[in-house]
């Protein structure tokens, strides 16, 4: 078991990749907080994980909600050895529709609740040399044209882990790094894209462009390479940003061979 012992919070992860992760987190014998706004997606979770799970529900866009996340895990489970930054707020809006207050709530919840999440575990991380793992996504580098703040929250997510890897990792021995899917296939991602038009069965006919392996990446798979980040296994690295996607985001060719 690779997180024997380990206490790890996951933010959102009620469903989709962050409950993939806390399930495979369980598996590997650690002790999971699992967090999210839905107080009965979260019961389901947590009640399916039983004594090895505990449930939080709160509004990370409260700048107020990461103490009490953190507190909740410590009276749960009495420490913290990880910190799973998943939760996320996908809004869709150009720059013609995104407003100050649309770009703000997307910052709150993707940008500024890990950094004071990390804030706030600060003391329990040093004491465990624990990990840092944020959830960020290949919109960091561009991102579609409705997708302007929360492709902005990303990019700002991934210098915020190059930055607290470094100094946290050389100061108190918490190592941040930072794994940027691709396009996943969870249960949220086939409601939007049914609701966008597309019939119930259209993850089965992916353009080989976007999906060369002939399917989307599952949620199953990145819970896979997030419990190499928070294990001991990587314990070396930090300030390290990796892209979980089925082509390179760097001189890619497009050019189809007949």
């Amino acid at each position: 078991m690779r997180l024997k012992d380990k206490v790890v919070i996951v933010t959102g992860s009620s469903s989709g990749i962050g409950e993939a992760i806390a399930r495979r987190c369980v598996a590997e014998g650690a002790s999971v907080l699992v967090h999210g706004l839905e107080r009965d997606l979260g019961e389901k979770v947590a009640s399916s994980l039983g004594k090895a799970a505990a449930l939080h529900v709160d509004d990370l866009e409260d700048p107020e909600a990461a103490p009490r996340v953190i507190q909740a895990a410590v009276e749960a489970f009495g420490r913290v050895d990880a910190l799973v930054n998943n939760a996320g707020r996908v809004q869709r809006g150009t720059i013609e529709t995104t407003d100050a207050a649309a770009f703000d709530e997307v910052i709150a919840v993707n940008t500024r609740a890990p950094l004071l999440l990390i804030r706030a575990a600060l003391a329990e991380l040093e004491r465990t040399k624990g990990a840092v793992l944020n959830i960020g996504s290949v919109n960091a580098y561009c991102g579609e044209q409705t997708f302007v703040a929360y492709s902005a929250s990303k990019g700002a997510l991934m210098t915020l882990t190059r930055n607290l890897g470094d100094t946290l990792h050389r100061e108190r021995g918490i190592r941040v790094n930072q794994i940027n899917p691709d396009w996943v296939l969870t249960e949220g991602e086939k409601v939007v894209q049914e609701r966008h038009g597309q019939p119930a069965d259209w993850y089965e006919r992916v353009p080989k462009e976007f999906a060369p392996a002939g399917r989307l990446i599952l949620p199953e798979e990145i819970a896979a390479a997030a419990v190499y980040w928070i294990g001991d296994e990587s314990r070396p690295f930090s300030g390290s940003v990796v892209e979980l996607g089925q082509f390179p985001l760097v001189g890619r060719n497009l050019s189809r061979t007949p």
